[in-house]
């Protein structure tokens, strides 16, 4: 049996990519299998392919080699990132000084953990964000992926809720039941949330037309989904959870996809 979710992977899959031999739709499969693993560990019951598909988009934020003007303009945007996200943590609000240095003393300050996720986060969210063409590439292939199997639910984590909540936006002819964000730094100023597409009014975005439902679940202290809680940036988020799942590993998809407070949103959808 096929529930027939569509899911949206976040930061760091790239690796998937190699190992397919530069295989997007063996990146896909690959993935798709192990979010079937880790939504099938939490729920239990007889063995269930959950994931029609996982949408795969992290080789289309990668150059193998990036021009010299591209790269230093990757590079200025990375610095920009991570300075912003340092702000939301509460990090270096004080300091002055050039932009390279700063984010150098951010990245040694840090534990191993945060500095690891920083140095993932940094270049694919610019990435995505600062590149146009880079940008709606990857939106293309979300789109493409949730018309081939017209999904009742899309669970997008991380920066793929980011990519989702704009595919959405830009295809209207797309819709789900239920969309569940995991891990969500939509919410987060002076990173994400002011270049979201369509820009925010007054203050708050809104609830994609093509969307039934939302939910957003986030770790406390997941440094990722800052703020954790959705509803005080976007009208139309329908329901909210605030999880504890590892204090080592708070962002992963399978400390995510494992985790009971999805069980209630996705019980009506797996017959």
């Amino acid at each position: 049996m096929t529930a027939g979710i569509v899911g949206v992977h976040g930061i760091g899959k790239y690796d998937y990519y190699l190992r397919a031999g530069n295989d997007p739709s063996g990146a896909a499969t690959a993935m798709r299998q192990k979010w079937d693993r880790y939504l099938h560990a939490s729920l239990g019951g007889p063995a269930t392919t959950y994931f029609s598909e996982v949408a795969y988009f992290s080789h289309l934020l990668r150059d193998p080699e990036p021009a010299a003007a591209r790269a230093a303009a990757l590079e200025a945007a990375r610095h920009d990132v991570l300075a912003g996200w340092a702000r939301n943590l509460g990090l270096g609000e004080h300091l002055t000084g050039a932009l390279r240095s700063f984010t150098a003393w951010l990245l040694a300050r840090l534990d191993s953990r945060a500095a690891a996720f920083a140095e993932l986060f940094a270049p694919e969210v610019a990435a995505y964000l600062t590149d146009e063409a880079r940008r709606e590439r990857v939106r293309r292939a979300v789109a493409d992926t949730i018309r081939r199997n017209r999904p009742k639910v899309v669970i997008a984590h991380s920066l793929g809720s980011v990519v989702t909540y704009e595919t959405f936006w830009a295809h209207p002819d797309l819709e789900a039941d239920l969309l569940i964000t995991l891990g969500s730094p939509l919410g987060m100023r002076d990173v994400i949330f002011e270049r979201l597409l369509p820009a925010p009014v007054n203050g708050r975005g809104e609830r994609p037309k093509g969307v039934r439902r939302w939910v957003n679940i986030a770790d406390r202290h997941d440094i990722a989904a800052i703020p954790p809680e959705l509803a005080g940036c976007f009208t139309g988020v329908d329901a909210e959870e605030l999880v504890d799942l590892d204090w080592i590993d708070f962002h992963t998809a399978e400390k995510y996809l494992g985790c009971p407070a999805l069980h209630p949103h996705l019980r009506p959808f797996l017959g």
